[in-house]
């Protein structure tokens, strides 16, 4: 630990000690002082140095401890008139943490005005005794500083080479953040460049790491662009904010929480981290590409009933493929898909075998580990990888849609379903199943897919129509097949005669160049009436 005026008073060869306030009264200017008093006492003192100039604070530095004989106060009357607070208060605006005083050297004694001063101010004023030389002082604090800095010296070698080692490790960027935390005893939050939060398994508990007020600071820095380091305050302690990548092309952020501020030594191995995090993301790149191709060719090779084979190689690089029953995810892919991958990879790697993903085209496909079906049919309970990958389409904003396939036989089918309930979502955020639509019925699937905007198209011709000549022919199509395409029934119902009704059929039939005499012609047009409702 650094030296202090609390420290300095246990060195029983100095024979130090702090003059009291002399005043027991609680007033406000007291208490203000007492506790003035007891942050000087605990603060580190960076130096020691001795003066007896009027005003030496041009030759002292911030956590300084000056010591004086008190030559510049003068002696006798001189002395009793010397303006002590204005020379106390030099000593406190230079960022001083205390003043010693040697009793016996030229004055017999503390001089009464210089002890009032310091207590006012809550400012140590150290005693030094007959027979103590400064230079005793100055060592003790110049050995401690240096012993400092020699243990300092040390662990930032041993946190430098621990952090080497988690970076040669297969989860680097993971295991460093970890070694990060355990070296500094503090959290560390990770974000990838759209501000979202990148969850790293095996950290330690913290609710500071992606609360909101860290989450806002981590996008106003993304939003800048540039290479920056912020700083936020909590009421658990500072929070230091580094955004990761080239200026323009950031690659995301590191927020990191603790309760006291870092020092010199620590600062350095958080830089050091930020470096290798940033060298890291840019260098995987390319690596991520080929295994990215790599995973795209095994599903290809499933889909194409080559499952033995991609098991094979997928057990080389990753491990086992998921086991049956499965659920299938298709994601849309979006401009910063990279991250998302990313939090797939740490999600597929933590899962041990039980998910496995994919790109495929603008998609990514995600298959995994689900639940059997319980006896007798009721409803099944996800798993924790099927809660996991629902978590990371939310926290990421995604649009999502998920089949089950209970097999890879059906793995076709299945990816199909999900690419159906993706569509249906017409690209807004969210996770929708295809058992939703399908319970909707093929209406409900044709217009979960967007038919509703082929209907509108087949139907303008006549909309158009009905408009510019005061037809009603959408009408006429609509009454006739709700009476069963009855010309009877469906000229009682509009109230007109049967043969104006066969009229306006066959001239709709013409304006839309189909035959309504044919079931397809009907059932098209029927469709497109019930999608534009």
């Amino acid at each position: 630990m650094l030296p202090t005026i609390e420290w300095l008073l246990t060195k029983r060869t100095l024979r130090l000690s702090v003059l009291e306030a002399g005043t027991p009264t609680q007033s406000r200017e007291s208490l203000i002082a007492n506790t003035a008093l007891a942050s000087r006492m605990t603060a580190p003192i960076t130096w020691v140095h001795s003066s007896d100039l009027d005003d030496p604070t041009p030759f002292l530095s911030r956590g300084n401890v000056l010591l004086t004989d008190g030559a510049q106060f003068g002696f006798g009357a001189d002395a009793e008139r010397y303006d002590y607070d204005s020379y106390v208060g030099r000593l406190i605006e230079a960022g001083l943490v205390g003043l010693g005083f040697a009793t016996h050297f030229l004055h017999q004694g503390m001089p009464t005005g210089l002890a009032a001063a310091c207590a006012r101010a809550g400012f140590p004023l150290i005693d030094v005794p007959d027979r103590v030389p400064f230079i005793a002082v100055i060592r003790e604090v110049a050995d401690q500083i240096a012993a400092e800095r020699s243990r300092r010296m040390a662990w930032s070698i041993a946190a430098h080479k621990a952090i080497s080692y988690a970076a040669l490790k297969p989860t680097g960027l993971r295991s460093t953040l970890i070694e990060l935390e355990r070296q500094l005893s503090c959290w560390v939050g990770l974000f990838d460049a759209t501000g979202h939060p990148v969850p790293v398994p095996g950290q330690q508990r913290s609710g500071d790491r992606f609360a909101q007020p860290v989450r806002d600071e981590v996008a106003r820095a993304l939003r800048k662009g540039g290479r920056s380091s912020t700083a936020l305050t909590l009421d658990s302690g500072q929070v230091t904010i580094q955004t990761l990548g080239q200026n323009g092309e950031l690659r995301g952020a590191l927020a990191l929480g603790r309760g006291v501020p870092l020092d010199r030594a620590e600062n350095e191995l958080v830089t050091s981290v930020i470096a290798m995090a940033t060298l890291a993301l840019e260098q995987n790149r390319t690596l991520d590409a080929t295994r990215g191709q790599l995973r795209s060719s095994l599903l290809e090779l499933v889909l194409a009933g080559n499952l033995g084979a991609a098991r094979a190689i997928a057990s080389e690089v990753w491990g086992a493929f998921p086991v049956e029953p499965l659920s299938v995810v298709v994601i849309a892919r979006q401009t910063q898909s990279h991250f998302v991958l990313d939090a797939l990879d740490v999600l597929a790697l933590d899962a041990d075998g039980r998910a496995f993903f994919a790109v495929r085209g603008d998609v990514i496909v995600v298959l995994v580990e689900a639940a059997a079906q319980r006896a007798g049919g009721g409803p099944t309970e996800q798993t924790d990888v099927q809660r996991e990958v629902e978590q990371l389409i939310t926290d990421h904003d995604l649009a999502a849609g998920s089949a089950a396939a209970t097999d890879y036989a059906a793995l076709t089918v299945a990816l199909g379903q999900a690419s159906s309930a993706l569509h249906s979502r017409g690209g807004r955020a969210g996770l929708t199943d295809f058992a939703e639509i399908a319970d909707t019925g093929m209406l409900g699937v044709l217009q979960s897919a967007g038919a509703e905007r082929v209907a509108h198209r087949v139907l303008t011709p006549l909309t158009n129509f009905d408009a510019e000549q005061g037809a009603a022919l959408v009408e006429t199509l609509l009454s006739w097949f709700a009476n069963d395409c009855s010309w009877g029934a469906t000229a009682a119902k509009l109230g007109v005669h049967r043969h104006t009704v066969r009229s306006r059929i066959d001239q709709a039939a013409s304006i839309l160049n189909l035959d309504l005499e044919s079931f397809e012609g009907r059932l098209e047009v029927w469709a497109a009436l019930r999608l534009r409702e």
